[in-house]
């Protein structure tokens, strides 16, 4: 058993706070390392201790494993818990922390090696007949990479082998646009990953993206906590996830789960995962791929099964065993996940930088709150653009859903622009209420989720309002200037 008696967490904004949530439940304390530019956070002020750190940028300092070793013996942590993101699946860091004896909270570095590259993981899902669409990698003999992709078919998609996120991942719908595309994205692929290795695989078509979460303990058993469905995305990155995935027959969604479960026992897998399949319209799924951490997506899967995934993932790297069994986990009702990104949906979803001005967000029973932010903080380019995740909860899809919309209109967020409006739209299209969602539901519905012009009239009445809100236009407009308002009522 590893005597865990305090834990640092790598990691900043909602994922750190969420992190030191269960740290403080459990009466371990947590430690937080931050670069200069996230000093005022919650997680900073939350953290039993706080240490600076540096680097030529602000993501650098985060990635700094000797540095962040550095603080682990400073401060006498004795395990890390990467979160998501950064050094959260970096085999050589879980190596590192093991050498210097230091706990790290995921899986042993070699399973993370073998899932985190996905040329490796295909070739393992070849040799245990696992589901896997057809595809080809630059090693496979016989042909030329491009002769063996052409054979598969198009459409194709080509994607980098050694990271995810949408970079160095290309469609190619025409046989003669296949090459320039390979040559994209293995400069993509460099520039992200420092690796230029790709692959090609059949593109499915408005498929729905379907993963489940696993958990393994180091002493055999393997369990699912069911699945969510992340089909709603924009340019590859989710923005609304669910769980349970909607529209699933139960021998389905058996059949994945099961598959999951299968994938994580024969990898040797310990802790929390996460196991993504593509399931295609005629009902018909194979292996995505499998990350090897927290998803950002887990509280919609702690929702439904009331566990808490970071307590269970602290307690298995203990070396703990599970205590629960497959038929002990229930899902109750409906949980939905909405990522609220400091973006703007009419500019290509581009990043907004600027203070937080005003920065409320939602409350209540049926609503969970991940924030990383405060009101005066100033959101920079330096990170990824979420500022909140809001996750609701419903007896029923419905409800769960009315649940999302109201958790929208309570938000409150004033000095950059959100993408709030936007998740509203999409949780009251009509295709969305009906289930009818696919990873090109974004693109397919475009017009439909653009804002509503206002008319003349609204628009003029708004101008008003915000007219009549302002001191600077009310002071000059209707009060008495001096010496008349020293005369006060006195009439001649």
């Amino acid at each position: 058993m590893n005597n865990i008696t305090k834990i640092l967490i790598p990691n900043r904004g909602e994922i750190a706070c969420r992190i030191l949530g269960t740290l403080n439940r459990m009466d371990i304390p947590g430690v937080v390392v931050y670069h200069a530019v996230d000093e005022d956070s919650p997680a900073v002020h939350q953290a039993a201790e706080s240490i600076e750190i540096h680097g030529p940028t602000p993501v650098s300092a985060y990635l700094d494993m000797e540095q962040i070793i550095k603080v682990c013996r400073q401060t006498g942590a004795d395990a890390v818990h990467p979160g998501f993101g950064f050094l959260a699946e970096n085999a050589q860091f879980a190596r590192q922390l093991a050498k210097e004896g230091i706990t790290f909270i995921g899986p042993l570095p070699e399973t993370i090696e073998l899932m985190g590259n996905k040329v490796a993981a295909r070739a393992f899902c070849i040799e245990n007949n696992l589901p896997l669409a057809p595809s080809v990698i630059e090693e496979d003999a016989g042909k030329t990479f491009i002769e063996s992709a052409i054979e598969i078919g198009v459409p194709l998609l080509i994607k980098a082998a050694a990271g995810g996120g949408g970079k160095g991942m290309h469609i190619v719908r025409d046989p003669d646009e296949l090459k320039k595309a390979v040559q994209l994205a293995k400069g993509e692929a460099k520039r992200s990953f420092g690796n230029d290795e790709v692959y090609a695989e059949r593109y499915v078509e408005n498929p729905r993206h379907i993963e489940v979460q696993v958990l393994a303990d180091q002493h055999g058993k393997v369990l699912h906590l069911g699945e969510r469905d992340c089909s709603i995305q924009r340019r590859y990155q989710k923005i609304i996830e669910e769980s349970p995935a909607p529209a699933l027959s139960p021998e389905l969604r058996g059949r994945i789960c099961n598959t999951a479960v299968e994938i994580t026992r024969k990898t040797g897998y310990h802790n929390a995962g996460t196991v993504e399949f593509i399931l295609a319209p005629d009902g018909e799924f194979f292996f995505l791929e499998m990350n090897t951490r927290l998803q950002v997506e887990h509280p919609v899967t702690e929702m439904v099964t009331g566990l808490d995934l970071v307590e269970l993932q602290i307690r298995i790297a203990r070396g703990e065993p599970l205590s629960i069994d497959q038929e002990q986990i229930q899902i109750k009702g409906h949980a939905i996940e909405l990522r609220l990104y400091a973006e703007d949906p009419e500019n290509d979803f581009l990043p907004a930088t600027g203070p937080l001005l005003v920065y409320q967000m939602p409350t209540g029973e049926a609503v969970r709150v991940e924030n990383g932010f405060t009101e005066g903080m100033t959101i920079s380019s330096a990170f990824d653009p979420m500022l909140a995740k809001l996750i609701v909860h419903g007896k029923d899809r419905k409800q769960a859903i009315e649940q999302g919309v109201k958790a929208l209109e309570e938000t409150l967020v004033l000095g950059v622009t959100t993408n709030a409006d936007y998740l509203k739209q999409i949780l009251s299209h009509p295709a969305y209420s009906a289930a009818q969602i696919h990873t090109g539901f974004i693109p397919l519905h475009e017009q439909d989720l653009k804002p509503k012009q206002l008319s003349e009239e609204e628009r003029n009445m708004l101008l008003a309002t915000a007219a009549l809100s302002s001191r600077e236009f009310i002071n000059p407009a209707f009060n008495i200037p001096e010496p008349y308002a020293f005369l006060g009522n006195w009439r001649n």
